[in-house]
């Protein structure tokens, strides 16, 4: 209980820019190392090959599943503890920990049984070509089997966060990451196992993140209590974490969609095209987790503080995230846009034409990188204070209502420079949408509070 309020004090009365980077700093170092071992596999897994390095690709919409499953358990339940904490309400705060959790597992466990079940037919699905398709099988084949522990990680790195909690968060991920590795060299080329050692390599790190994020539960050095006791047997439960985690479902699973329509439009233009992509995409997620990591460390805050009525500090916070997280992918995007080509050789350097297609839409993306940081912002804004309809229809935006349409229309008009093209419009329509909203919601909500 002592800590629970003196979590509170930190949350709602530490200057909000040094609390916003406390946080935003040990979530974005994690998010970095996730992000490396994410590039590690596609750098050692290029080295097979471009069709092995096409494959991860694929695998990256099946990851983005998994993903859209943790993320949306997760951040619903981080978001109602966040809120809870600042009412306040430690108890009912571990009652939304425990049940999520078990939630994560059991989502987890039945994507595992269907996905190995229709395994050579989902990986077609994806997108994968007749001369991927054996890569892309092997590869998935583990990362089905570690669905369940990689749900349950993102649960439990959410609560974490959602209680302040980031460095601990951290840990855990960072392990995993180091491990990831270390182990992808040995298991792809000392072992010989090829991509499927990349997968292995990639599913025992985060069992070991899984163990490390757990150990602090059961240590006591959360303020929701874990356990089974905890859980919840009302179906309204799981319906609010579903609600305040429908943003997240909809920003990871169409990412997800937006990643097999990429690569099923992409394979029509052979494997280098989805290899350039996949390479591009990778490049650009390093990058993009960035902003989330800071935006992260913006989330708790702005729960917290919403809780607890300190509106001011809501919107203080928001501004200073949003300066912090533009300057970066400025700085990232005059880098990427100077060496695009650099880039897109470390990985696959003996293929001239991947290095040609990946970069161009490097340079394509970099125009824009300084406007993603706003929709971002505005989407995890709402949803850390419970607004889930708003943050639901910004999350579509991104790439649902902006690039599914583009991706799928510019390559009829223009060919394969509209596949390149059309990350870069989305987000620039996106931005087009969020910042009128965003202005509106802040000026309405000080009016209110006045």
């Amino acid at each position: 209980m002592e800590a629970g309020v003196s979590e509170y004090q930190r949350m709602t009365s530490e200057p909000v820019g040094r609390l916003v980077v406390s946080l935003a700093i040990p979530t974005v170092i994690s998010m970095l190392v996730s992000a490396v071992y994410n590039m590690a596999d596609t750098f050692f897994v290029a080295k097979l090959g471009t069709s092995a390095a096409a494959a991860v690709g694929i695998v990256l919409s099946l990851m983005a599943i998994i993903q859209a499953i943790g993320f949306t358990i997760g951040m619903g339940a981080g978001s109602c503890i966040s809120r809870l904490l600042g009412a306040h309400q430690p108890l009912r705060a571990g009652r939304f920990a425990s049940s999520a959790l078990l939630a994560a597992i059991v989502c987890g466990s039945a994507l595992t049984v269907c996905g190995t079940l229709l395994l050579d037919g989902l990986m077609r699905a994806l997108g994968a070509t007749e001369t991927i398709l054996p890569h892309a099988s092997a590869y998935a084949r583990y990362i089905l089997l570690a669905a369940p522990v990689m749900c349950a990680s993102f649960v439990l790195n959410n609560v974490l966060r959602a209680e302040g909690k980031a460095r601990l968060a951290m840990v855990g991920l960072m392990a995993g990451g180091v491990l990831n590795c270390a182990l992808d060299p040995v298991f792809i080329f000392s072992l010989g196992m090829g991509i499927a050692g990349a997968a292995m390599a990639t599913a025992l790190s985060q069992c070991v993140s899984f163990s490390i994020l757990l150990s602090a539960f059961l240590r006591g050095r959360t303020i929701s209590p874990l356990s089974p006791r905890n859980v919840s047997l009302s179906p309204g439960v799981y319906l609010q974490i579903l609600n305040n985690g429908l943003p997240s479902f909809c920003r990871q699973g169409l990412a997800g969609l937006a990643s097999v329509t990429l690569n099923v439009t992409a394979s029509a233009y052979g494997d280098a095209a989805v290899a350039g992509m996949t390479i591009v995409g990778k490049l650009f997620m390093f990058v993009y987790v960035i902003v989330i990591g800071i935006g992260q460390g913006f989330q708790p805050v702005a729960g917290y503080n919403f809780g607890a009525l300190k509106i001011a500090r809501v919107r203080a916070a928001f501004i200073h995230t949003l300066k912090i997280s533009s300057a970066v992918m400025t700085l990232c995007a005059v880098a990427g846009f100077a060496l695009a080509p650099a880039l897109m050789a470390l990985f696959i350097s003996d293929d001239e034409a991947v290095v040609a297609i990946g970069a161009l839409a490097i340079r394509a993306q970099a125009l824009v990188m300084p406007l993603v940081p706003l929709g971002v912002m505005c989407n995890m804004t709402f949803q850390s204070i419970g607004k889930s309809w708003t943050a639901t229809l910004l999350s579509t935006a991104r790439q649902g209502t902006f690039f599914l349409p583009l991706i799928l229309l510019l390559p009829r008009g223009i060919g394969f420079l509209g596949v390149q093209i059309a990350q870069p419009l989305a987000d620039l329509c996106t931005f087009a949408v969020s910042l009128p909203v965003i202005v509106y919601f802040f000026n309405r909500l000080a009016a209110r509070h006045r």
